[in-house]
């Protein structure tokens, strides 16, 4: 019970001072170094990553799942500052012709305005393209979060977090727009060129990064953080390559009631016996909680909800082989932050703990992988990028 009401203050300490920070000009304060990555398993079976190192952006390869690397390639990005902390970082994928893509924010000069670039590669990352803007809408406002992903058919997809709607109302109208909305581009040339905006949803939340999984027959589905009416702040499903609905299909039911943003997007992965795996975070009936379900194929909740076991928990993501399902969070314990797993080798009917690590170091937010039927945990600090096996 202590452990509960603690994490719920501290939960709505966070939240106040990210709705203060919307409204007030940057303060002062520790500039924490910018160690976000993102992580993929190439089409060779090897580990890639891509992030920053002294304000350039990198990628590199391990052929043996982190137990060594390959020295860093600095990749040309313009005059891009690009960001790479917590729930904004660079994502990586992989295309179905020796095709590398990566995606990430470049912020502008407003505060809170960012358009979604785009490097490509056609020879399986030897060489990048001059980076590309995603996105056909040009005006200095919010296009950030990105998200990115490849369907069964090779289609680039990729999504972001878009304010276009909410400036183009007046000043009134726009204060009774909640939050913000999705939006999604796709190439069908693995980069190279986008067919246009599309808004799959208005009224997501503003800073939460947005989940993606495939679907078991190729296609994509998404989860965000979405503002239901009046202000709950739950999370949204939809699977994205078919028509976008009226309203988007509701999938926690936390009913969190608060005009701010938490920062802590959730986590999306297929379940063996159909439909999905989630992690969220979220406070239901005063607790503050990073929590798991389950989703139907249509991204209804179904079953139980479960807290993670850990009151600490934060930025929880998700991932899943088969039967194997794992859950990783890192947590603050006063002296250093821990790294923990929630493994499940029967699709999530039962689960045991891990500790795969702690740093007293500056970290970022633990990555996942799939590596054929293996699990990865990615989690960089100041000073090293470790791998965790999580099934064995």
């Amino acid at each position: 019970m202590k452990n509960s009401i603690i994490a719920s203050l501290l939960a709505l300490l966070l939240t106040s001072l990210c709705a203060a920070a919307a409204e007030q000009a940057p303060m002062a304060h520790k500039v924490r170094p910018a160690l976000a990555l993102g992580a993929a398993i190439s089409p060779a079976g090897e580990l890639w990553v891509t992030g920053l190192d002294a304000g350039r952006l990198f990628i590199q390869s391990s052929p043996d799942s982190g137990k060594s690397w390959r020295e860093k390639a600095w990749l040309a990005t313009a005059d891009d500052k690009i960001a790479a902390e917590g729930d904004s970082f660079p994502s990586l994928a992989f295309g179905p012709a020796n095709q590398v893509v990566i995606a990430y924010v470049n912020p502008l000069a407003k505060p809170y305005t960012g358009e979604v670039r785009l490097l490509r590669s056609t020879d399986a990352g030897a060489s990048f393209a001059p980076p590309i803007t995603v996105h056909a809408d040009r005006q200095m406002i919010t296009h950030r979060f990105q998200s990115l992903i490849f369907d069964a058919k090779g289609l680039l997809h990729v999504l972001w977090i878009d304010k276009r709607d909410a400036e183009a109302l007046g000043t009134e109208a726009k204060a009774g727009y909640r939050g913000a909305a999705i939006y999604q581009a796709v190439s069908s040339d693995g980069g190279a060129s986008f067919g246009g905006d599309k808004k799959l949803a208005d009224y997501s939340c503003e800073c939460c990064r947005i989940g993606l999984s495939l679907t078991p027959d190729g296609h994509v589905a998404a989860l965000w953080r979405h503002v239901f009416a009046p202000n709950q702040r739950d999370h949204a499903f939809a699977l994205i390559d078919e028509p976008a609905a009226a309203e988007p299909v509701r999938a926690t039911l936390d009913h969190w009631a608060i005009n701010a943003c938490p920062h802590h997007g959730p986590g999306l992965t297929p379940a063996a016996a159909g439909g999905y795996h989630a992690v969220w975070f979220g406070q239901r009936d005063g607790v503050a909680a990073v929590r798991y379900g389950r989703l139907d194929a249509g991204g209804h909740p179904q079953g139980r909800v479960q807290p993670l076991p850990d009151a600490a928990a934060e930025h929880a993501d998700v991932i899943s082989a088969g039967n194997h399902l794992a859950i990783v969070w890192r947590s603050f314990d006063g002296k250093a932050t821990r790294l923990r797993a929630w493994v499940s080798n029967d699709d999530g009917r039962s689960f045991k703990l891990r500790e795969l690590g702690a740093s007293p170091l500056d970290n970022d937010h633990p990555r996942l992988v799939r590596q054929g039927d293996k699990l990865l945990a990615v989690w960089r600090n100041l000073e090293v990028t470790n791998v965790y096996p999580l099934n064995r």
